[in-house]
């Protein structure tokens, strides 16, 4: 059968092979690119996966909901250190964004190799090619739709989270299959001398390879390999520098240019980032003022408190962060009330879940639930004020959650009603 595809080559097939000219192009390149993917993008991978389970799926809340057999082990996600999810989702989404040069170029110097004839002379490479297909289509589709969340571009027309998660999945079978595949190639070209620190006056073409990466017909030189890793490093590197400031409190916050919602809007003590403000929630200024109160549930037994009485309870202050999905993140000073002493007031002494419900009508995160660890940390708070003053309207006055390493999707702003459930038999 490999012997009647290449007897029967598709008009133009030489000409398409041949258009591929640059020297620098061959294996010792791919494989230095690919080495650089191969200890990354399973980073990006792991911290998707720990970003999931920190939405709780336990508590049936985590996007994708209903995953079948795709669903990996969950525990109950820890509030301890208070900057773990600061961490993996500032890791995810600014290593996919930095990455996206370290791609490119990875997908450029395969380019030879995506229109050789015949696709497959064997069933290995044949399976090997299948999974090239599907590795290049799932990193350009993880890419693209991940770069389009953050900035809220929804541009296309299926739910982000559900084609996002088995997205992930499918490239990381290709890129296991293609990785084992590939690694004793891989590690045979690193291991050949001279390659990067060849000059430009100096860069001929590798010699041929059974991969057809190398140029059959190569012309003359323009840069060298070492120009080619330079030009992409320094890519990468520029990208992390107008990235990286979202996910850090102070001067380089003001460089997030490509993340414009990970920026400080003012210098007040609310002038941190928000991403849904109070308009856009609909909340109505009479709802969050002097009528509004908080209602507390366990069991049969209901309080109403309003924001007088909640002010003069007990109050605690912790420096947390607040990260969310779109890889922002900010601490700041938080001043309230312990979610624990609520559920003690309430008459809930050892809660195991704390159902949260929001003034806001419309939105999937207009309802949140707590685990047990969460609700009892010392420093979860139900907040009244952040930074000395009153929270502002954008960051969820009257009261908001704030729960150490909780997503931020899930500390709740305009906090109406919590309901505290007890483990069965308790």
């Amino acid at each position: 059968m490999w012997r009647a595809l290449d007897r029967h080559r598709p008009p133009g097939a030489d000409a398409v092979a041949d258009a591929w000219r640059s020297p620098v192009r061959g294996p010792w390149l791919t494989s230095v690119l690919g080495a650089v993917l191969l200890v990354t993008l399973p980073l990006v991978l792991v911290t998707g996966l720990l970003d999931w389970i920190a939405y709780g799926p336990g508590l049936d809340q985590a996007f994708p909901r209903a995953v079948g057999w795709l669903r990996p082990p969950v525990f109950d996600w820890p509030t301890r250190p208070a900057w773990l999810f600061r961490l993996t989702q500032g890791l995810h989404v600014t290593l996919g964004v930095v990455l996206v040069p370290v791609v490119l170029a990875k997908l450029w110097s395969v380019l030879p190799k995506l229109f050789a004839w015949p696709p497959a002379r064997s069933v290995a490479q044949a399976l090997e090619r299948l999974s090239l297909l599907l590795l290049v289509g799932g990193i350009l589709f993880e890419t693209v739709t991940g770069l389009l969340n953050v900035q809220y571009a929804y541009l296309f027309g299926f739910d982000f989270y559900t084609a996002h998660w088995y997205g992930a999945w499918v490239f990381t079978a290709a890129l296991v299959t293609h990785g084992t595949i590939m690694l004793p190639r891989m590690v045979a070209a690193l291991r050949r001398p001279g390659s990067g620190r060849t000059p430009v006056e100096r860069s001929g073409p590798e010699p041929a390879d059974p991969d057809a990466l190398a140029a059959r017909r190569p012309g003359p030189a323009t840069t060298s390999r070492r120009g080619v890793l330079a030009l992409t490093g320094g890519a990468a590197a520029l990208l992390a520098a107008l990235t990286v400031g979202q996910s850090l409190d102070g001067p380089l916050r003001r460089t997030a240019l490509l993340l414009p919602r990970g920026r400080q809007p003012d210098d007040g003590p609310n002038g941190f980032p928000v991403n849904r403000t109070a308009a856009a929630a609909g909340i109505q200024p009479e709802e969050a003022g002097e009528a509004w109160r908080l209602t507390l549930r366990a069991g049969g037994r209901t309080v109403d408190l309003d924001r007088s009485a909640l002010l003069a309870m007990a109050q605690h202050t912790a420096r947390l962060p607040i990260a969310c999905v779109e890889g922002w993140s900010t601490s700041q000073a938080w001043t309230g009330v312990r979610l624990r002493d609520l559920a003690t007031l309430v008459g809930a002494a050892e809660p195991a879940v704390a159902r949260v419900a929001s003034l806001e009508r419309t939105g999937l995160f207009r309802r949140a639930a707590l685990n047990a660890g969460q609700v009892r940390d010392p420093d979860a708070l139900l907040a009244l004020r952040v930074n000395g003053v009153d929270l502002s309207p954008d960051h969820g006055f009257p009261a908001r959650v704030i729960v150490p390493a909780l997503p931020g999707v899930h500390c709740t702003k305009w906090v109406r009603e919590i309901t505290f459930e007890e483990a069965d038999g308790d």
